[in-house]
């Protein structure tokens, strides 16, 4: 042992367990604190660590009790501890070995024990870096495609501060950026406790690095439900070469707010939004999205005989069935005017569909006309495939006519309850072409509009540039605090869908990294299926499996982690646990975090306001620190109840109150 070694020794290994040593401390360390021959050090705090020479390592050990014990010989006869003669124990847990050579790598687990009295020593701040593996924050920058770096002194972070650590006096907390970043992330924590702060904190000081580079290559989509990060973030371009990108989604269909075209949705989407059943509805869904786009308006040519087709089956079938002629002319009539061609439409047939005397004497003219004969060819082509849902724009109130076309050709071909086995589909689908709150879904299919790579484009803050797409903003906040869960469900379903398809698809993989940062997660993110048309959890869950491989993260911020998808929950590798009190949150990160000790997870139903615990593949061991302000804080500040409580009569109220029609009410 070195003669610095010596000069830090605090005590002596009096016991040996293979998960537990005891420590007798020196004579002279009145309430557990030595005067080192670098700083004073408070040894004894729980959470802290020593370090008990064995060989040429250190083994690591953490505090996790202390205790004093009398040792005169009579005592005073009081009940009053001798605080001279007693003796102070520490009781530690071995948690890995740090080897003495500088060089070398803090490693868990411990392979050679210590002998009984071995010194134990208080650990250093150099120490602590190589036991965190944060010695280096930052590095020099690389440049593009092995060019020179400009400029040639750029640097980049290696790792972040996050804190400051409440057991180790002015040591800053820091996770590793690779670590942290480069898997799911879970923040969580009471209400009140600091969460959305927190998180703030953490970007803050990711995109403040005072020099060259910048993190310009960065993307994080926040799906903000309580409108929150905007105050947060829109300083940063001020002071630093950083793009923030602020969509409102408030409902509507106004040009200045966040807009989803419907025909974005998948099939599976479409499915649970009109809450489709699987064995009749499902089947009228598929085919009516499909021929939406061909209804929805002008089709090309080659078109034309998929459409002539589906209109010469249903009106034939209508002149075949036993309804009055009159009926039949309504009927066909009605069709016509939804749908019709160049070659079927209600001047080609009007005089062979004209009633006359209660009789329909074209009804022969129709059918040859319609399905062929007397060598005619007709429009009807036996076998024809219909069209699959490809995404191609089409109106929303074409659907609901493909509905009923889709509705009558399975009448065509003889399933005549199939209208009734559609209804509450019919109606689902009603309600959502009249609602207020979906302006922002129904699209028309006019020449340019909805175009798919102009709105990813503008999710993941990209500008066009000749020959491709640079980073235009690092932040993009979708604000849906003025929408239901209803609707924040179904668009960060498909938006997460979206994004995780095209970083699928992107050559090369996982050369684009985008975080989802997903606030009050258990909302749409839950343990149990939704209660609203769209579940979310779904792609949430297949992100979490799968996404570190194309290079999509999530941040998730919740505060019932037993609300949360327990799959979601248990695929984060980095954890920022605030203040939780309720047993059963407690129980889920329990469950979720085997390798965290039952003393750890103690500390959390104790934990003050803007503190928090952190562990992950970011930190190599659990660490209690104070959260690094955030500045300025987000839009999540406590009521002052005192101050607006206690105030002079007659004092304005702070309340805006919304005209009714805002509030979704009837004036009468």
């Amino acid at each position: 042992m070195s003669s610095d070694d010596r000069r830090r020794a605090i005590g002596k290994v009096t016991s040996v367990a293979a998960d537990r040593f005891v420590i007798e401390m020196l004579g002279g360390t009145d309430n557990f604190t030595v005067v080192g021959f670098d700083d004073l050090h408070y040894v004894a705090r729980l959470g802290s660590f020593l370090m008990i020479p064995a060989q040429s390592e250190y083994v690591v050990a953490e505090v996790v009790g202390l205790r004093e014990r009398d040792v005169a010989s009579g005592g005073t006869g009081d009940g009053q501890l001798d605080k001279a003669n007693s003796a102070k124990y520490l009781d530690v847990v071995p948690v890995g070995m740090l080897p003495a050579a500088g060089d070398k790598k803090f490693r868990f687990g411990v392979s050679i024990f210590p002998s009984l009295y071995a010194d134990a020593l208080y650990a250093l701040d150099s120490e602590l870096d190589r036991i965190f593996d944060t010695e280096t924050d930052a590095e020099p920058a690389l440049g593009h495609d092995g060019a020179d770096c400009v400029p040639a002194d750029a640097t980049r972070y290696r790792n972040l501060g996050i804190g400051q650590s409440v057991v180790f006096e002015d040591y800053e907390v820091k996770v590793r950026i690779d670590d942290f970043f480069g898997g799911h992330v879970a923040v969580l924590g009471n209400t009140g406790s600091g969460k959305s702060c927190t998180v703030a904190s953490i970007l803050q000081a990711l995109f403040e690095k005072p020099d060259e580079h910048h993190a310009r290559g960065a993307t994080f989509v926040v799906l903000d439900v309580n409108g929150e990060y905007d105050r947060a973030f829109k300083k940063l371009p001020e002071t630093v070469d950083i793009g923030v990108k602020h969509l409102i989604l408030d409902g509507s269909a106004s040009a200045d707010r966040f807009r989803l075209p419907h025909w974005f949705l998948d099939l599976s989407e479409w499915e649970l939004l009109l809450q489709a059943s699987e064995r009749t509805q499902v089947p009228i869904l598929r085919m009516a999205l499909g021929l939406a786009t061909l209804f929805g308006g002008a089709a090309a040519d080659q078109l034309n005989v998929i459409r002539n087709h589906m209109l010469a089956t249903c009106i034939t079938q209508i002149l075949s069935d036993e309804t009055q002629p009159g009926a039949k002319q309504t009927r066909i009539r009605g069709i016509l005017q939804r749908f019709n061609t160049v070659e079927i439409n209600t001047a080609q047939l009007n005089g062979m569909i004209a009633v006359n005397f209660g009789n329909m004497p074209g009804i022969e003219g129709a059918y040859q006309y319609l399905a062929g004969g007397d060598h005619q060819a007709g429009f009807i082509v036996p076998d024809l495939k219909l069209p699959d849902y490809d995404g191609t724009p089409f109106d929303f109130s074409a659907l609901g006519d493909a509905i009923d076309l889709a509705l009558l050709y399975q009448e065509a071909h003889g399933n005549r309850q199939i209208r009734d086995y559609c209804a509450q589909m019919v109606t689902r689908f009603k309600a959502l072409e009249e609602r207020g709150d979906y302006h922002f879904l129904r699209h028309e299919a006019a020449a340019g509009a909805g175009d798919r790579q102009a709105f990813m484009a503008n999710l993941l803050g990209l500008d066009a540039i000749e020959g491709g797409h640079t980073k235009g903003a690092q932040i993009v906040i979708i604000d849906m605090n003025a929408v239901e869960d209803e609707v924040v469900e179904l668009v960060s379903a498909v938006a997460a869908r979206m994004i995780f398809r095209l970083l699928r698809q992107a050559e090369p993989r996982n050369r684009f990294p985008v975080h989802l940062l997903l606030e009050e997660a258990h909302r749409y993110v839950a343990s149990t299926p939704s209660l609203y048309a769209l579940d979310a959890s779904r792609i949430f869950e297949r992100i979490s499996k799968e996404g570190r491989k194309y290079g999509l993260f999530l941040l998730v911020a919740s505060q019932r982690p037993s609300e949360l998808s327990k799959t979601v929950l248990s695929q984060c590798s980095n954890f920022v646990v605030h203040r939780i009190q309720n047993p059963d949150d407690l129980s889920q990160i329990r469950q979720m975090t085997p390798f965290i000790s039952d003393s750890v997870l103690r500390r959390l139903p104790s934990l003050p306001k803007q503190h928090a615990l952190v562990f992950g593949n970011s930190v190599n061991l659990p660490t209690t620190f104070r959260v690094r302000r955030a500045d300025p804080l987000p839009a999540s500040d406590d009521a002052k109840i005192v101050d607006l409580w206690f105030h002079e009569a007659g004092r304005p109220t702070l309340l805006p109150l919304m005209p009714a029609a805002d509030l979704g009410v009837d004036d009468d």
